[in-house]
Parts: C-alpha cells; sequence; structure tokens
C-alpha cells in the first residue's frame, strides 16, 4: 500500500510539515510505503484552462511537477493533503495543487481516479478558535469530495503560529499518527 503526503505550507519545517510528519509516521508504521510532497519547493503552473485534459483523459498539457503529483496520485491509496490556513483560505502553494486536480474530472464531471482513495485534510492556523473556519473547511471537503476523493476527516490544529506550537499539542498529532496507521492498514 502507498500512502502520501502533500505539504501545502511555505515553511518546510513548520507546524504543518510537523503534522504532516505524523501522519506519514503512523502510516509507516501501520505498514504503508510512504512519500512527502513539499509544494513549495516544486515548479507547479496554475491552470490555464486550455481544456486539454478533457481531450485526453486527464493528461494535463502543462509539462511541470504536477504531472509526477498526479501519477503518485494514482498510485496511492491514501493521502493527506496538509495546508494552514492564510486569510480564511488554504495557501496560493494549495490553491495551485487544488485547481490543477481538475484533470481527474471528466467533461461530464465523473472521475478519472483510479480506485478509491482516501483522503484526509490536515490544518493548521494561528487562530486559537478550531472552530473559526469551519465553513470554509466543509466547503474545501465538499470540492475534494467532488473531484472524486473519499474526505474522511479533517483534523485541524489551531493556535500555531510559532513553529514549535504544535508541539504542545500532542494530542492531535497522535490523531494524525492513528489515521495513518488506520489508512495503512485499511
Amino acid at each position: 500500500m502507498k500512502i502520501i503526503g502533500i505539504n501545502g505550507s511555505p515553511r518546510s519545517q513548520g507546524n504543518t510539515a510537523k503534522l504532516l510528519s505524523a501522519f506519514l509516521d503512523g502510516a509507516s508504521g501501520g505498514g504503508a510505503a510512504t512519500t512527502a510532497y513539499f509544494l513549495e519547493g516544486l515548479r507547479l503552473h496554475g491552470c490555464v484552462s486550455c481544456m486539454a485534459c478533457k481531450n485526453n483523459d486527464g493528461f494535463c498539457a502543462i509539462d511541470d511537477d504536477m504531472q509526477k503529483i498526479y501519477a503518485e496520485i494514482q498510485a496511492a491509496s491514501a493521502l493527506m493533503l496538509a495546508f494552514p490556513l492564510y486569510m480564511w483560505q488554504m495557501t496560493a502553494q494549495t490553491k495551485l495543487l487544488v485547481d490543477r486536480l481538475y484533470a481527474f474530472l471528466r467533461p461530464d464531471f465523473t472521475n478519472l481516479l483510479r480506485g478509491e482513495k482516501k483522503l484526509l485534510l490536515g490544518v493548521t492556523q494561528g487562530n486559537p478558535d478550531a472552530e473559526k473556519f469551519k465553513p470554509y473547511l466543509a466547503n474545501t471537503a465538499a470540492m475534494l469530495k467532488f473531484v472524486g476523493f473519499d474526505v474522511v476527516d479533517t483534523i485541524v490544529v489551531a493556535g500555531t503560529r510559532d513553529t514549535a506550537d504544535i508541539e504542545k499539542q500532542t494530542a492531535k498529532l497522535a490523531q494524525a499518527r492513528e489515521w495513518g496507521e488506520k489508512l495503512a492498514r485499511a
């Protein structure tokens, strides 16, 4: 079984990276092969609405690092999409990836994903109120379900401004590890 993690934070050693690492540690402990991708270090371009993916069974015409991410998503059984919230939304890096997931939709809006893809959202936010952005996160989960992912849960780690803040939230890190192990054993 293969499980991947995608980090949409511009900080490679920040709270989001630590949350993703806990998830992947759990998945690895559960027997899955794991890989992490840090969007900040990849060459990704925005969707240009050329519609080539609608005529080529989901193959995107943009030649960048997203081609590898497409293949990794197709090969994986589960993944965590982790990102911090900036200005009530996912980061620009994450939005680039999400827009490019359009290639997984046929013209009739059925999906081109191979097999079931379990998806866990991992969210960090500076605001200490974990419920503050609940409507946005519900909308994000619904959009990813529309693309064809089976969104199993959303872990929100609130009050994470400084890069070590997540280390104080051991229950959230344990929850991420548990989800990783659970998905690996499914």
